[in-house]
C-alpha cells in the first residue's frame, strides 16, 4: 500500500485544535491544491470564504448547531457552489445564458465538493486536522447574509482547519462488497452486508465510549430518515436563483 493510498484510510474528523495557528504559505498551497482537483467543463463553480473575523466566526459556530470548534480551529473555511462567476464570464463573451437550471446546480455542488476534498487531503497530508460541518445548511439564509453570498452561490458546507489536539480512531466504513456493485445494481447480499457492520459499528460505538453508546450503523441512520431534513433548502435554492429548471 502507498502513503497516498495509507493516508486516505487514516481520515478522521477532527474537533478539537491546539492553539497553533497554520502558517500562510501552507495555508495557500493548500487551496491551490484544492484548485487541482478535477472540475465539469473547467467552469470551476465555487468559491470559499475564509472567515476571519472572530465575531462571524461565534455567529457561525451557533447557527451551524452550537459547533464551537468552528471560532477555536487556526482556520474556517466556508465552500460555496458559485455559478454567478462563470455565467457572468459566458454573458460577458456574448452568451445569452440561461439561469437556474437544475443541472447548474449538480455541476457547482460537485465541484465544490470535489475541490474541498482535495484541500482535505492536501491538510491531512501535512499533518492538519480537519472536520466538514454540513450544519451550515441548518440556516444557509442567515449564513448568506453573515457572508455576503449573492444570487446564484449557495453555502454547500464549513470545514474546520488546525492542528489536531485529540487522535480519534478510524471510524469503519460498510466493506467494498457492500458498495461495489458489478456490472448491474445487485442488492441480494445488501442486507447481510449491513447487518455484519452493524455489529462491527455497534464494537466501535461500545469501545470509543467505553460501554456509554450501544448503537449500530442502522440505529443511526433513523433520525435522518424520519423527519423531513432540512426542508427550508429547496425554498432557499430556488431564492438564490437555483430554480430546479
Amino acid at each position: 500500500m502507498n502513503p497516498v493510498i495509507e493516508l486516505l484510510n487514516s481520515h478522521r474528523s477532527i474537533r478539537k485544535f491546539t492553539e497553533q495557528k497554520i502558517p500562510r504559505e501552507l495555508f495557500r498551497e493548500i487551496i491551490r491544491a484544492g484548485q487541482s482537483a478535477a472540475t465539469s467543463s473547467h467552469v470551476q463553480a465555487y468559491s470559499v470564504i475564509h472567515v476571519v473575523n472572530p465575531e462571524n466566526r461565534k455567529k457561525i459556530a451557533e447557527l451551524a448547531g452550537g459547533q464551537n470548534y468552528i471560532a477555536e480551529c487556526s482556520d474556517f473555511l466556508v465552500f460555496c457552489a458559485d455559478m454567478k462567476r462563470p455565467t457572468e464570464a459566458a454573458q460577458r463573451a456574448g452568451a445569452e445564458v440561461v439561469h437556474g437550471m437544475t443541472e447548474q446546480l449538480v455541476i457547482a455542488s460537485v465541484d465544490t465538493a470535489l475541490m474541498a476534498q482535495n484541500v482535505a487531503i492536501a491538510a491531512e497530508s501535512e499533518g492538519l486536522g480537519l472536520c466538514y460541518i454540513g450544519g451550515i445548511r441548518n440556516n444557509p439564509a442567515e449564513i448568506s447574509e453573515i457572508l455576503r453570498l449573492p444570487e446564484h452561490v449557495y453555502p454547500v458546507f464549513g470545514m474546520c482547519l488546525g492542528y489536531p489536539d485529540q487522535d480519534p480512531e478510524v471510524k469503519p466504513r460498510l466493506p467494498p462488497e457492500a458498495i461495489l456493485k458489478e456490472d448491474y445494481y445487485q442488492d441480494e447480499q445488501d442486507e447481510a452486508q449491513v447487518a455484519g457492520f452493524d455489529e462491527t459499528m455497534k464494537k466501535y460505538y461500545l469501545e470509543r465510549t467505553g460501554g456509554n453508546k450501544d448503537t449500530n450503523w442502522s440505529e443511526q441512520l433513523k433520525p435522518l430518515f424520519t423527519s423531513k431534513l432540512r426542508p427550508h433548502m429547496k425554498d432557499f435554492l430556488e431564492e438564490k436563483g437555483f430554480k430546479m429548471r
